[in-house]
């Protein structure tokens, strides 16, 4: 089974099962000498981690992480990390109802034509458990952007019909984790929040969207042609369980625009003042030109530009429901199930924790390969 591996330079290797003894992962080419904050990368982790609200799923997981290799004495040597995250609650039992049937929207039917045999408890390794092995991959990446002062931040801006239309620069992103939403604006997070727990009584989920930004990128960043910045970050976004969509900047949203409505003008920005470009000044490669507005999200032809990369990503209802519903057996014969055990009606509170660290992941690749070229 290949494509287990994420990154051209910057590399994590994940695996395990959802139901099996643990999860883990090796990280490939972290740059020696780099100091591991274990609080941090617990945190992060924490994040993610079920059981922490009535809006998550009720399976209670420590997610202890333990590092196997590639730290001596607080710092990395340079050799591979190694990492392992024990599955402490798994409760297999709860599958049995389901090993013959394809649950509608899951990976059911596709894992089973693809290899002629599944793993139909907590869907395997499909399943929304391996994302705590990105999430410990994407903090070691963030302990190295810190390092260069760029930070990762996502946020729950969309849950069903209730929207945040407030842009990322009027929020304060230090209180996306005050509420179990993880959504930055108080009043729009309570209602989030109901509306996720009104929908686990109807026995039923929810999808939404998730806003990410990155800051402080510098530009230059991203290989075209078919390794630019924004492609990376799609596919980063796209491999999380339950994604359905990506767009970055004005996205979509400038289809219906025209070129002198959203293209993004230059100015020379020096000591804090603007000033007027000359062409004598633009032979030289340390000039730093901004943009006024951003629509492009800070990449431009696949590179980025040094203003600040925004993102969506679009996750759909979480498809194990607690009602009834028609489907096929492997006998090929048609049958009625529900659902049963600990699920999310919701999977943007947990996913907000993914999103940021695939972004960061991106982001550390995409440095370390332009520091090789």
């Amino acid at each position: 089974m290949p494509a287990n591996t994420f990154g051209h330079t910057f590399r994590l290797t994940t695996f395990g099962e959802s139901h099996g003894p643990a999860v883990g992962g090796v990280i490939d080419n972290c740059p020696a000498g780099m100091e591991i904050n274990m609080d941090f990368i617990q945190r992060e982790l924490d994040r993610r981690r079920p059981g922490l609200s009535k809006i998550v799923s009720q399976r209670k997981e420590r997610d202890r992480v333990e590092f196997l290799s590639g730290i001596f004495e607080g710092k990395t040597t340079g050799a591979p990390i190694g990492f392992l995250v024990g599955n402490e609650n798994q409760r297999p039992q709860d599958y049995e109802h389901l090993k013959n049937i394809f649950r509608p929207s899951h990976a059911d039917y596709t894992w089973y034509k693809k290899y002629g045999i599944r793993d139909f408890m907590g869907g395997g390794r499909p399943s929304a458990r391996e994302t705590v092995s990105r999430v410990v991959g994407g903090s070691v990446a963030k302990l190295l952007l810190m390092k260069e002062k760029v930070t990762v931040h996502a946020y729950t801006s969309q849950v069903g019909e209730i929207i945040l239309k407030k842009n990322y620069k009027e929020l304060d992103l230090e209180k996306i984790y005050d509420n179990p939403v993880r959504c930055p604006d108080k009043t729009i997070s309570g209602k989030m929040e109901k509306r996720i727990m009104d929908v686990r009584k109807e026995g039923d989920t929810i999808g939404g969207i998730i806003t990410g930004v990155i800051m402080n990128v510098p530009a230059g960043l991203g290989e075209p042609v078919f390794d630019k910045l924004q492609a990376d970050l799609a596919k980063a976004m796209m491999s999380i369980p339950a994604a359905k969509g990506f767009d970055y900047g004005m996205g979509f949203d400038g289809a219906g625009k025209k070129g002198s409505e959203v293209n993004d003008m230059f100015y020379l920005k020096k000591n804090g003042k603007v000033e007027t470009m000359h062409a004598s000044s633009l032979h030289t490669k340390s000039i730093n030109l901004r943009t006024k507005t951003n629509y492009s999200g800070g990449i431009q032809g696949g590179i980025s530009n040094g203003e600040d990369i925004y993102f969506r990503v679009a996750f759909k209802p979480v498809s194990t429901i607690m009602k009834k519903q028609k489907t096929v057996n492997i006998y090929g014969e048609e049958v009625e199930f529900s659902g049963e055990g600990r699920h999310d009606p919701c999977v943007l509170p947990r996913a907000v924790a993914v999103v940021e660290a695939m972004g960061a992941l991106v982001i550390a690749d995409h440095l370390l390969m332009q520091r090789k070229s």
